[in-house]
This record gives C-alpha cells, sequence and structure tokens, in this order.
C-alpha cells in the first residue's frame, strides 16, 4: 500500500533537517544529532522505573525496569534497543518500553548494552547473553514470575534478542517468546529491500553500511550467527517468535527471510508485515497512529506467550 501519510509527513520533517554525509559523519556527531532531535510521546504510564546494574563479563550493565500497574507478580521481558549498534539506550526507547510493559501486563528489562566502536562485535552480543542469564536467575529479587520469560527488541536489538535466544538454546533457561520489530538478522549480505527502500525511508542502505563498519572490524565474521541469525545453520527448538516487518524499511526481506527459517525449522514464527510503515515506526508515538496500534499488537503477543507458558515450564 502506498506509505502512510503520516510517516510522509514525518519523513518531510526529517528532510527539512537536511542530508547526512556518511562518509564524513563521526559517531560521537551521529549521536548529538539524535539527542538533540524532537521527542515522541512518553508512552503509557507505568507503576515504576528503577534502575539497575547487571554483572556482565565485560564489565558492569545499566538497565531500567519498568513496572507495570495492577499486576503483582509479573512475567519478565528482556528488552534490547535499536540504534545500529552505535547508538541510543535507556531513555531514547522508555517510550516503546513503557508501551509494552503496561499493556502487556510484563516487567519490561531494558538492558543498555555496550555501543561500537568503543566495543565492537561481538561485545554487545555478549552482553546481550550475559543480561539475559542474569535475569534469568534474577526473577525473585527482580519481583517477576519465575519460569516466563521473553526476549525483545527493535532493529539492532532485535538483533542481540534473536542472537541471545540462539546462543542460550538448551541452557536450561525456559524461553516464552521472542518479539522481533523489524530487526537485523543478515550482517553478511544485502536483501533486494535493501535496492528498494534503500532510501527516502528514514533507514537508509547507506546508514546501514555506516552503522555496520562500525560495529565490526575488518575482519570480523559477519556471517557469525553471533552477529547474523539468519546464517545460523540450526533454527530448530528456539522460543516462538513474533516478527514484525515494515513495508518501507532496508531490513524487510531479511526480517521475513527469518520468520520463513524458523517456520521451516519447526519453530513457531507469526510474520506481520505492517502496512505503509518505515523502519522504527513503532517508537514514534505521538507523530504515527501506527506506532500506537502495532505496540498494542506486540503486547497481546507478548500476553499470549505468557498465558501459553502457565501451562508448560518446558525450557526452550
Amino acid at each position: 500500500m502506498p506509505l502512510d501519510p503520516q510517516a510522509q509527513a514525518l519523513l518531510a520533517a526529517f528532510a527539512q533537517a537536511g542530508a547526512i554525509d556518511f562518509d564524513r559523519l563521526t559517531v560521537p556527531a551521529y549521536r548529538a544529532i539524535l539527542a538533540a532531535g524532537g521527542a515522541f510521546a512518553p508512552g503509557d504510564a507505568v507503576a515504576a522505573e528503577e534502575q539497575w546494574r547487571i554483572p556482565a563479563a565485560g564489565g558492569e550493565l545499566d538497565a531500567r525496569l519498568y513496572r507495570p500497574r495492577g499486576v503483582e507478580t509479573p512475567p519478565l521481558t528482556v528488552f534490547f534497543h535499536g540504534g545500529g549498534f552505535v547508538s541510543c539506550g535507556l531513555d531514547s526507547h522508555a517510550n516503546l518500553c513503557r508501551t509494552l510493559a503496561q499493556r502487556a501486563g510484563t516487567l519490561v528489562l531494558s538492558v543498555d548494552y555496550r555501543l561500537a566502536p568503543e566495543a565492537r562485535f561481538p561485545a554487545a552480543a555478549h552482553d546481550a547473553c550475559d543480561a539475559v542469564r542474569w535475569a534469568a536467575a534474577s526473577t525473585r529479587d527482580l519481583g517477576a514470575r519465575n519460569g516466563a520469560l521473553a526476549l525483545a527488541g527493535d532493529s539492532a536489538g532485535g538483533n542481540l534478542a534473536a542472537v541471545a535466544a540462539l546462543q542460550l538454546r538448551g541452557s536450561g533457561i525456559a524461553f516464552a517468546h521472542q518479539l522481533l520489530l523489524y530487526p537485523v538478522v543478515d550482517c553478511a549480505s544485502e536483501h533486494p529491500s535493501y535496492a528498494s527502500f534503500g532510501s527516502g525511508y528514514f533507514l537508509t542502505a547507506e546508514m546501514m553500511r555506516w552503522f555496520k563498519r562500525h560495529y565490526f572490524a575488518d575482519d570480523a565474521d559477519r556471517a557469525s550467527p553471533l552477529a547474523s541469525p539468519l546464517a545460523a545453520p540450526d533454527l530448530a527448538q528456539l522460543a516462538p517468535a513474533t516478527i514484525i516487518s515494515a513495508e518501507y524499511d532496508p531490513l524487510r526481506d531479511e526480517a521475513e527471510a527469518y520468520a520463513a527459517r524458523l517456520a521451516q525449522a519447526g519453530t513457531p514464527a507469526t510474520l506481520v508485515r505492517w502496512p505503509g510503515q518505515m523502519h522504527g515506526f513503532a517508537s514514534m508515538l505521538g507523530a504515527l497512529d501506527a506506532a500506537d496500534r502495532v505496540l498494542s499488537f506486540a503486547a497481546r503477543a507478548l500476553r499470549r506467550a505468557f498465558d501459553d507458558a502457565n501451562g508448560s515450564q518446558e525450557p526452550r
């Protein structure tokens, strides 16, 4: 379908700020651009927001726990933010986390993993796995329901959620679900949507190449499952997944290919291509009606997964 009119208006506003020269752009300058940008709506109100520190092999990680209203012992979702592995953090994705927490009735633990280029691949992937292991062992301290743990993330954070699900398969941790919003799942190649939607739709192919240049050292194996879950030879026996792609997104095809690979391996996977939308739209609350709708949809998927987990505590 045509690009959503609200998305068109937002893209026009972004265009007024001028084009970015990624050949000359530094990571600090990019982070400053994001920090100076306009804020979107804050998301749903929650009962509490708590700061936590997570022990990890690469050093302690900051985290923020969002506690929903009206749920005595909620399940737990570990969330990883997007930002191309080089930017964003707890504040940039607070609105998304609040809304998921309240609408799904889940604790959301948002993890501030290490960013590149200060910490290149596989630092973020290792941080993600360490954070999930800690969360799974700390449900009592967090006030979470035992045995009900989901993974979630958007864009680069979707990559980290998928990586953690893969790397911790068979670890004894019971994963109820993976919620992947327009995830990066193939860092080794470019799919046809790079050409179809690689310019003019917020995230560009040029931006993705810039992100990857900073995330990976020259000799890094971009096809490693730690970087590219789509390249993993075996995707069986993983937690059920909900994967949401955006119609006008250079990452669309790899996200949809991942859903297909999961299903072929016997892992339950629900794929929804959100019509008329661009990459990152779920965070754009207040500017895009679709952001509100997709987060309600995602929250329902988490609720159903946690309800199903009540009937079975078998680890995945």
